[in-house]
């Protein structure tokens, strides 16, 4: 089984058509087009660590979610940690490949798994995009209506965090919740105008919460947390593709901020 058509899957599911003008996902280092794949590790980010593991696991490729790659490099010297993963990376061989907003934007992608984890139903995109199948965050129904402390509660068990940062809403039954993984913030406008009750990110930011006491309940999870499930979801797509692959979640710790 080649890595090319381990690229093919990914991008199959996740066009990089879809990607934001921002992004940079896509095929990062390698030459997959003739190597053969040994094994596949799934990560959040890369790091120097993330490469030692797919050595010792005899994997040849890592796919990530945020690429390691978003700026042109005039060096590759070691002296930040992207370029000692690039060095490292080169020097054992190993392909790296990451499915960013493409993947967040593509039917059945981050946002579907973040929803299809809250059991929410009827669908949609928040901001389709135009001309194609695919959009940024989703907004869904919830089985049956909750209070908002109920949902708050809700939403700390499926993601798995101890706290949630959110806002003094001052409705008091959550139906309707709207959703994006990573740095949503910029569709709180969106989740308004399409009637949401709660809306949940990794990221919001202090001045963003200011003003929406009377439309929605805003709640910021943590960036990492609200894509925690993208392995689960690389893991089906690649698996489902090529079964006889050898593939593995990371085991380390890559997010990179701690809480207490």
């Amino acid at each position: 089984m080649k890595i090319r058509q381990i690229i093919d899957a990914l991008e199959d599911f996740a066009p990089l058509a879809l990607q934001d003008g921002f992004d940079n996902a896509g095929l990062q280092i390698g030459l997959p087009q003739d190597v053969d794949a040994t094994g596949v590790l799934l990560c959040l980010d890369v790091t120097e660590a993330v490469i030692d593991e797919a050595v010792s696991r005899g994997c040849n490729m890592v796919v990530s979610h945020h690429p390691l790659l978003f700026h042109p490099l005039k060096s590759i010297a070691g002296k930040d940690y992207i370029e000692r993963v690039v060095i490292k990376a080169i020097k054992h061989d190993i392909t790296l490949y990451a499915a960013h907003t493409n993947l967040d934007n593509a039917p059945g992608g981050v946002n579907h798994k973040m929803a299809e984890k809250l059991q929410l139903t009827a669908l949609q995109w928040l901001d389709p995009k135009v001309g194609m199948d695919g959009g940024s965050g989703l907004i869904g129904e919830l089985p049956a209506a909750m209070t908002s402390q109920a949902f708050i509660q809700l939403v700390k068990e499926t993601f798995h965090v101890d706290s949630v940062r959110y806002n003094e809403w001052k409705g008091q039954q959550v139906r309707r919740v709207a959703l994006c993984g990573g740095a949503g913030a910029f569709l709180i406008p969106k989740a308004i105008e399409q009637g949401a009750d709660a809306f949940i990110t990794g990221e919001i930011g202090y001045h963003r919460f200011f003003g929406h006491e009377e439309e929605m309940l805003m709640m910021e999870i943590g960036h990492f947390e609200s894509e925690q499930y993208t392995l689960e979801l690389f893991r089906e797509i690649i698996s489902k593709a090529v079964a006889q692959i050898p593939v593995y979640d990371t085991q380390l710790k890559t997010n990179p901020i701690n809480c207490k």
